[in-house]
């Protein structure tokens, strides 16, 4: 099951916490590194930093997008340590990792972590699910990326050893690319009937996606929400 779980680091811009991350992954039993368009690729220092762990920074898959390394994923949380303008679904490392362990069972899952200066920009956030924030001191919430990740997937661990059950009747999510799919259609369908306008579009998209993310659709209720939208297109025609 731990398999199924991604870590995914994007734009990393030291190569020496790539290999700390490679290390805390596999002490919790994690193997599934990914990296998104890292400044530089692993090196002698990420090795170094890697320790033990240098089968994990060896099988590290590297990708241009943040796209590429959520293909194929049922359940995608981000870390973030900033509030935003538009809040989002938010657990804390505890309930994420219960989470993640919860659908590793049945599917690919997807743990995010952003750039060690600035995170995950706003648009890569609105990719997740759900918001993981880790609740640190107010008056001093530095966290370096590696201590992140070890802590994120410490909690997947202590979830893994409670040996969380899923019910074999839960129907299945959707993959990642299938909300994209659905949140381009609802977008060109709802710019045909004019509900959004094109020039000034605002905030409608985003809210929309955090409506759904919130909602969770499975996927026979993402299918009858496209149906919906099919319809409604056909009309507009």
């Amino acid at each position: 099951m731990l398999d199924n779980i991604r870590v995914i680091l994007v734009n990393t811009s030291h190569t020496g916490n790539i290999g700390s991350t490679a290390r805390a992954m596999k002490t919790m039993g994690l193997s599934k590194l990914w990296l998104v368009d890292p400044v530089q690729e692993p090196d002698s220092h990420s090795s170094a930093l890697a320790a033990g762990a240098t089968d994990v920074l060896g099988n590290a898959k590297i990708v241009k997008t943040l796209d590429e390394a959520i293909e194929g994923c049922r359940l995608v949380v981000a870390t973030s340590a900033r509030s935003r303008t538009l809040s989002w679904p938010v657990m804390d490392p505890r309930e994420s990792g219960v989470k993640l362990v919860e659908e590793a069972q049945t599917g690919e899952v997807a743990l995010i972590f952003g750039r060690e200066n600035n995170g995950l920009s706003n648009d890569e956030l609105q990719k997740a699910h759900f918001h993981a924030v880790i609740p640190a001191n107010p008056d001093y919430s530095s966290l370096n990326l590696a201590a992140a990740v070890q802590t994120l997937c410490y909690e997947v661990r202590m979830a893994h050893l409670a040996n969380t059950e899923i019910k074999s009747d839960v129907e299945p999510y959707p993959l990642v690319e299938d909300l994209e799919r659905f949140y381009t259609h609802l977008e060109g369908t709802l710019s045909k009937t004019d509900f959004i306008v094109k020039n000034h579009p605002g905030q409608v998209m985003a809210k929309l996606r955090r409506l759904f993310n919130r909602a969770r659709p499975e996927t026979q209720e993402l299918n009858i929400l496209r149906g919906i939208l099919s319809s409604i297109d056909k009309l507009a025609k």
